[in-house]
Order: structure tokens, then sequence, then C-alpha cells
């Protein structure tokens, strides 16, 4: 794929996040970020996608992130960290300093985070991950806890400045499920006091995702062609 077919390519992912927030119906207001997800993904890949204009890249490995975003310091990427955070990989991260950790997952992270974080006279943006699918193999918080553990860190964690939510939508391909799983996701969010992220939809479902209120979607292979 030549660069102009690339462009093309990524022009036409943006008019289906175009059409889908447009037809969310609040006058254009309604903004949405894309975060490529460059898991799967080399680091010349993502210096091809930067050179299209694309900004927000995210990683789920703390290792990979670490590696990325040391070759391609000399670019001024917004790395976002989207994976599970192990407690002995939380220092690794801190000394990253991603642009936002979007899945921060219960609160007992959360206040290993944030004493670390005041060890190194670090702040750190985070979105709260919610397992709003309830599934065994995702991680987050459950929806009737959800509030509650927000409003818990954002008052005790002083070095996590929550930003708002992120989830995953059902594993499923019954739609109707995958859209309620986004839509227990959003009611949370509009409950919270200051929240300004509403993290959902990946590569298979962002345009639902984003009818149903988000306004930041993750999306990994199509960005990459993959």
């Amino acid at each position: 794929m030549t660069q102009l077919e690339y462009k093309l390519h990524i022009d036409s992912i943006i008019e289906r996040v175009e059409k889908a927030r447009l037809g969310v119906g609040m006058n254009g207001h309604h903004i949405v970020k894309i975060v490529a997800v460059s898991k799967y993904s080399t680091s010349e890949e993502i210096k091809a996608l930067y050179e299209i204009g694309q900004r927000a890249f995210g990683e789920n490995k703390v290792q990979d992130l670490a590696k990325k975003a040391e070759e391609l310091d000399e670019l001024p990427l917004e790395w976002h960290f989207i994976g599970n955070l192990q407690k002995n990989k939380i220092n690794q991260l801190i000394k990253i300093n991603p642009f936002l950790f979007q899945s921060l997952d219960s609160l007992d992270l959360a206040l290993e985070l944030d004493k670390r974080l005041e060890a190194h006279g670090s702040k750190m943006e985070a979105l709260l991950q919610i397992n709003s699918a309830y599934e065994e193999t995702k991680s987050g918080v459950m929806p009737e806890a959800a509030i509650d553990t927000y409003n818990e860190i954002a008052s005790t964690c002083k070095n996590i400045h929550l930003k708002g939510v992120m989830s995953i939508g059902a594993h499923t391909d019954d739609k109707d499920i995958v859209k309620k799983s986004f839509e227990t996701t959003h009611d949370i969010y509009t409950k919270l006091d200051g929240a300004t992220i509403c993290s959902m939809g990946m590569s298979g479902d962002f345009e639902l995702a984003i009818s149903c209120g988000s306004n930041m979607v993750r999306i990994g292979s199509l960005m990459f062609n993959k």
C-alpha cells in the first residue's frame, strides 16, 4: 500500500467515526478522539501512521510501551497505556509517564499507584475501567461499585487525576448485548463529577460505541491495515 493509499484508508476510518459522531445528535459538539492501538505494530509502522497525522497511540504491555516510546522519542506522540497493570510494573510506567492510563481497574491498584507516584513526586491521569459486560475474562470494577470506587479514588488518591471511564464491549456477536454494555458504562460516566472521557469501542464496534456516547475509541487492526 502506498502512502497515498494508506492515507485514503485512514480517511475512510475517520469518515466512519464522523458519521457515527454526527448521528449522536448533539449538534456537532460530540467530539471523538481516535487512539491507534499499536500493540501488534512496529515502531516503523507507528511512524508511518504518525506521518499521516495520527498522534495518540495505545499499548497494553509496559515493556512494549517503554521500548516504542524510547525508539520514537523524537516524535511528539501521545501515549496511552490500555493494558492490565501489574504492581511490579508500576514504577516502570511512572518513569514512562504516559499521557493517559486508561485501565485503572481497582481501588487496590489505585492506592498502590498513588503511593508510588507520591514517592516519585509524580502525577498521572487515568480512567477507571468498568467491567460493564460482567465477563470473568475482563478486568475492571463492576458497574454497581463503579461510582463509589471512582469517588473514593478521586478523594483519596491525590496523585491520580481521574478523567473518566473506560470499558470493553461485551464479547458477543449479539449487538443488543454489546450495546447494553456500552450504555451501562456511559450511564455511569454521566453521573461522575468532572468526568470528560468515556473511552469505549474498538475496531469491530466503535461505531456502536460512539452511538452510545463514547468520545474516545481505541482502534487497532483497522488503523494499521492488519
